[in-house]
């Protein structure tokens, strides 16, 4: 096989995005926190982008002209009168130094505002600014410090609190967390060391296993449970699968005092150890808002976007770059800026226009949702959206990823009103979030001393008109849903 190099030509064509056309695909896919956090960003690494006041948004930037002339006397420029005496020239001199000196004796730094009264942002922001939480392996450290020990017996306990998950459970062995090779402490230090450990507050950390987690909250409550400990020690596993009738018989009591105890174990805790620590939860803010009109003839959409800020190019910037003057290589530089801070103004409008374009359209498809509610939730695939707006199908989906909407039946995501679904006998259409809201009235309606399988689920929603659904469609939504089979939903 021979090898050589050779020059060949080929005509071909490649479609290539422009960076404008990507940053405005990535602004439209932001959700409005997101979005917030990306102009904060821009204003801060672009100077010729900037906040217009909302009171006055085409007030004119800064731009260096000349002061007015009613200005006072010590403000104006310093011209060298012609006079003999040149008096009131040594008295401006004069005046200036004492303007000067009382300036430099100001404390503080300088920052630019817009009114004499407004307050100072940054302070506010500090004062406003939350403290971080204390998480749970500090605050043991915190109690652990105050136990009374021998030294071995705190090392062990110090190892024993590293080891603890978020939830407050020692999720190792004792004996693995005992290193032969080292003399620090010994297996019974570890093993008196869990027992202090499991007095520390919130109540149950320490625990190997549910069992002991709850065993260590009653042990420590000030109710008495002493039947509950004993239902917990003794019949856990037959607890765990509610077969409530053989604990009542083995511990000679009904079934009855067995519930009222369940009622009572379902007030501990089974993870102490996410009462202290950060809170993960993340903050939702709706994009779109959707209101009934009072006439009830229509929906109104806007989008929520109140809390962005107004963005303008700097008028003073614009005008430095036109100016034959400044030197080439800083036009350049304001250039580029003022063309990135038009690209980023204009995806930010775009993404308005698109967003509620969509939203109108996802009402238009799914009035029945938004008048009598989850029930009557409609298929809808993304495509026929796109041709009613006119956009590409993954334009669409970059629109409602992340979003919300809020609607009188709360707030919802927006990707929710994209479903597939199925026809009834009616030829009436079902989305699949349709059913799953069938599948839970029904689970609810149901008599919960004879509560249905899985199978009899399916002969209901085929008797509602819903007949082509298998009974693991079945399993699956009600997995999905987060609700047990029909033997621990039993209720005795």
């Amino acid at each position: 096989m021979k090898l050589e190099m050779s020059t060949h030509m080929r005509l071909e064509q490649r479609m290539k995005l422009a960076p404008h056309m990507i940053q405005s695909m990535e602004i439209l896919q932001l959700p409005i926190l997101a979005l917030q956090e990306r102009i904060e960003q821009e204003l801060n690494s672009n100077p010729v982008l900037e906040m217009a006041e909302p009171s006055d948004p085409e007030a004119p930037a800064s731009d260096g002209e000349q002061p007015p002339d009613n200005i006072s006397v010590d403000e104006r420029d310093l011209v060298v009168d012609t006079d003999n005496n040149k008096v009131k020239d040594f008295q401006r001199l004069d005046n200036l130094g004492d303007g000067f000196k009382d300036y430099m004796s100001q404390s503080g730094t300088f920052h630019k505002r817009i009114r004499a009264d407004e307050p100072d942002a940054k302070l506010q922001a500090i004062n406003n600014t939350a403290a971080p939480p204390q998480s749970l392996h500090e605050h043991l450290e915190e109690q652990w410090r105050m136990v009374e020990a021998e030294k071995p017996v705190k090392k062990a306990g110090g190892m024993i609190i590293d080891y603890l998950d978020d939830r407050g459970y020692l999720t190792v062995r004792l004996e693995q967390l005992h290193n032969k090779d080292r003399a620090d402490f010994t297996l019974d230090d570890l093993k008196k060391a869990i027992e202090l450990v499991q007095k520390l507050e919130p109540a149950g950390v320490g625990a190997r296993d549910l069992k002991e987690c709850l065993l260590i909250q009653m042990a420590q409550s000030s109710e008495e449970m002493t039947f509950e400990s004993r239902l917990i020690a003794e019949h856990m596993g037959a607890l765990l699968e509610n077969r409530l009738p053989d604990i009542a018989k083995k511990m000679k009591c009904s079934v009855k005092a067995i519930n009222l105890a369940v009622k009572r174990l379902s007030k501990l805790d089974t993870s102490p150890g996410l009462q202290i620590g950060p809170n993960r939860n993340h903050a939702i803010t709706v994009d779109v808002i959707v209101e009934q009109l009072d006439d009830s003839a229509g929906f109104t959409v806007r989008l929520a976007d109140s809390d962005l800020p107004n963005l303008r190019v700097s008028k003073y910037y614009s005008k430095m770059a036109k100016d034959t003057k400044v030197a080439e290589k800083t036009k350049k530089f304001l250039q580029n800026n003022i063309r990135s801070a038009q690209w980023i103004m204009d995806a930010i409008e775009q993404r308005k226009n698109t967003l509620l374009k969509v939203t109108r359209a996802v009402v238009k498809y799914q009035r029945d949702f938004f008048e009598r509610g989850q029930l009557h939730l409609r298929p809808l695939p993304m495509s026929k959206v796109a041709d009613d707006v006119g956009v590409h199908l993954a334009t669409v989906s970059r629109a409602v990823a992340g979003k919300y909407v809020q609607c009188s039946w709360g707030m919802l995501p927006l990707r929710k009103f994209f479903s597939g679904g199925t026809k009834d006998d009616n030829g009436d259409l079902y989305s699949w979030e349709a059913i799953r809201a069938k599948l839970r009235r029904i689970i609810d309606a149901e008599d919960k001393a004879k509560p249905l399988s899985d199978d009899q689920i399916r002969k209901k929603l085929a008797e509602s008109g819903i007949k082509n659904l298998a009974r693991r469609t079945v399993a699956k939504y009600r997995k999905l849903l987060n609700i047990p089979t029909a033997r621990f939903r039993k209720k005795y």
